[in-house]
């Protein structure tokens, strides 16, 4: 099921099965053309790596044709409730996946039309300045004189589509690697643990793989025929997110009496215009017709929420839209190198999106490097969307792949990629002005800065650290007001001691997140207006900017008077206290971080249908208090403008995995939920609790350990006709 469900929603066929509901999902998927752009990919891989997704697909269907209707032997349960089988898998299929989380891992498209819509409110210093680090002013509005009614329209009509703006938490991850220097047994050690959404099944699956000819540990995905993190007999690998600016979004200029025509830098073209035929279960087909200009898809026209006048229209440009996409081709070489030297020309086949890849190897070497296509624009950072008439803003080409990050054996014994700035400020490209906050990557070298010689076990504890080093700086701007009542002064003096240990057994970090999220509101609501809520989120560079001096932001623009920022501070913490003792009571000694901090994962299909209903509800989604917070190394981040249930953690490590280059076979893992994606078997959670606590598995093991305890092997015997290409 999780195998399909990905592969229909990266054709645009949910509706097919889930009704008008996912219509809009569809329509979407349809305008990106995922379908068309795997079918190509597929068709430009080297003659191994396309056998081996022939070889997987006839693996698939094989099983399939295992399960007949009304089996004993019968489909996982979901099949069963919607009442459909699945088709047979194709060689195409497993190439969706590397396409869908391009597109999930790349969505600042967002970010440019939420910006450009807070121009209508806010001059373009004060927009830049909500986006630290401050970006140049130099290019301020990405065009001011597209700026009409057309455009207006075409931008409101996305933000409030139902796929609109939604300030939920980005990709994320945490990797360190520290060479034979450090660590006690004289070989490099590699930590990993990627961030993405909560789901029940987590999207990874565990696997020790052994051939004749490859060894291979580490997390699959199901429908992908390739260890995307892991290690083989003699290297390691583990990746995090760039956070690359890798999107654009183009303002086409149509011929209002001819949609199919527009104008381009080179005088009018034709639209690239084709149909697609949605099918929705127990409703009529819906057609719709996709324009795709020299840009990319046209997707505001199937969002029409609002009539759009004129003849604009925004065109997406992307990386992951681009021909030429030999991703899959880079996984299959990495998980086949045996050096460095390997390594780097499977990187060259790295399209999108772009990553940060850290290496160790049994030879003692570390390395990383930053693989992908990052787009050279003509003029400008991408920051709003621009006229796609004018070129100015067109890109010319990509970063050569020569002159991508990258570090082999660095002299600080150590590199960290925790989505923090990873180029020198000297760098000759742009990649992006959006790195994560350095909280995560900063906590790090601190704890690998200490004098005792780091263990694989250490390391494990390291991924579990809790502390927020964004609590303990923006905490005493806080405090540094005086507090008035009696009820302040007694927080006051509970935070003061506070290091900002983000356990779920503490009050502090309830009261302080709470704190946060009030004097957030208290700062920018009345400047946003309608789009505070698009836009909220702690925004901890931002809101430190405005205590340490960008004092403008405290005054409330709705009132007469001149409000200050040490008058916002007492308010959002009172409001913080009423809402926190509405739930929990007046006694802070019995207030949890842990109450209100619930990793959750939902089933993408029983999660919502079975939600709240006794026993079966807890069957299919699990739910589990945790440590950390959204700037913690033990990352739980969340979507705080919620109403119901703002410090939920939606979105953390779903995976975690240390490798000994010293012992390959000590290597550690754990992954969120459990290996089984069937809700009635105990593997569906039984990794949870382990995964909470910090406990790891190992894959090591030999065959005599696993008999001993009455495991079996699968053994997989292939044809040889399966062979011939």
């Amino acid at each position: 099921w999780q195998m399909d469900s990905m592969r229909r929603l990266a054709l645009g066929k949910l509706a097919e099965i889930l009704g008008p509901r996912a219509l809009a999902s569809d329509k979407f998927m349809r305008t990106l053309g995922f379908g068309k752009l795997a079918e190509e990919q597929f068709s430009i891989l080297d003659a191994p790596v396309r056998q081996a997704l022939v070889s997987y697909a006839a693996g698939v269907n094989a099983w399939l044709k295992q399960r007949p209707y009304g089996s004993v032997r019968a489909l996982p349960p979901e099949f069963v409730m919607l009442g459909f089988r699945p088709e047979p898998w194709r060689p195409r299929d497993s190439l969706l996946w590397g396409k869908v989380m391009a597109f999930q891992l790349s969505g600042n498209w967002q970010d440019e039309i939420l910006r450009a819509r807070m121009l209508k409110r806010l001059t373009p210093e004060q927009v830049s300045r909500l986006w630290p680090p401050f970006p140049s002013v130099s290019d301020p509005q990405g065009g001011k004189s597209s700026w009409n009614e057309n455009t207006d329209a075409a931008l409101k009509m996305l933000a409030e589509s139902p796929l609109g703006l939604l300030r939920a938490p980005r990709g994320a991850s945490n990797a360190w690697v520290t060479g034979n220097a450090k660590n006690a047994g004289g070989k490099p050690i590699l930590a990993n643990d990627p961030h993405l959404g909560f789901a029940a099944p987590i999207l990874w699956y565990l696997a020790r793989i052994e051939s004749p000819n490859l060894k291979i540990t580490g997390a699959t995905v199901p429908g992908v025929p390739f260890t995307i993190l892991g290690h083989n007999s003699q290297i390691a690998w583990g990746i995090t997110s760039t956070e690359s600016d890798l999107q654009d979004l183009f303002i086409e200029q149509a011929v209002p009496d001819n949609p199919r025509r527009y104008l381009s830098r080179d005088g009018f073209k034709d639209f690239g215009i084709r149909k697609e035929v949605i099918k929705v279960r127990n409703a009529p087909d819906v057609t719709i017709s996709v324009r795709e200009s020299g840009h990319g898809p046209i997707i505001s026209d199937v969002l029409r929420a609002a009539p759009v006048r004129g003849g604009s229209a925004l065109a997406l440009s992307a990386t992951y839209l681009k021909s030429g996409d030999k991703t899959p081709q880079a996984l299959f070489r990495l998980n086949r190198a045996q050096n460095w030297d390997a390594f780097m020309r499977a990187m060259a086949d790295f399209q999108a999106p772009q990553e940060n890849i850290l290496y160790a190897d049994r030879e003692g070497n570390t390395g990383f490097i930053a693989p992908g296509r990052v787009p050279i624009r003509r003029n400008g950072k991408g920051r709003y969307p621009k006229e796609g008439w004018t070129g100015e803003q067109d890109w010319l080409g990509y970063i050569p792949f020569e002159e991508l990050p990258r570090v082999f054996n660095p002299k600080s014994n150590q590199f960290i990629a925790a989505n923090n700035k990873i180029i020198p400020d000297d760098y000759p490209y742009f990649i992006t002005e959006d790195w994560a906050p350095s909280y995560r990557a900063k906590r790090i070298a601190s704890l690998l800065s200490a004098p005792a010689p780091l263990t694989p076990e250490r390391t494990a504890e390291y991924q579990m650290d809790s502390v927020s080093l964004m609590a303990r700086e923006l905490l005493p701007l806080m405090l540094a007001v005086r507090p008035v009542t009696k009820r302040q002064r007694r927080v006051y003096a509970w935070l003061g001691e506070w290091k900002g240990d983000m356990a779920r057994r503490k009050s502090e970090p309830l009261i302080f997140s709470a704190w946060l999220r009030e004097l957030s509101r208290a700062i920018y609501a009345d400047e946003l207006g309608p789009l505070f809520e698009s836009y909220w989120s702690l925004s901890p560079r931002f809101i430190a900017t405005v205590l340490k001096g960008d004092r403008e932001w405290c005054d409330d623009i709705k009132t007469p008077g001149k409000e200050s920022c040490g008058g916002r501070i007492l308010l959002a913490l009172d409001r913080a206290l009423d809402s926190l003792e509405v739930q929990f009571g007046k006694d802070i000694r019995k207030w949890e971080w842990g109450a209100v901090h619930k990793a959750r994962f939902v089933h993408p299909l029983f999660g919502d249908i079975l939600d709240g209903v006794p026993l079966l509800g807890k069957l299919v989604n699990l739910e589990t208090d945790v440590d950390g917070g959204g700037y913690t190394i033990n990352r739980g981040a969340s979507r705080i403008s919620s109403s119901k249930a703002p410090f939920q953690s939606i979105h953390g490590p779903g995976l975690r995995a240390v490798y000994d280059l010293g012992d390959l076979a000590k290597s550690s893992f754990v992954i969120a939920t459990g290996q089984s994606g069937n809700p009635l078997s105990p593997h569906y959670r039984d990794q949870l609790a382990l995964w909470r606590d910090g406990m790891t598995l190992k894959l090591g093991r030999d065959k005599l350990d696993f008999k001993k305890e009455g495991v079996l092997p699968l053994i997989l015997l292939p044809r040889l006709d399966t062979f011939n290409e």
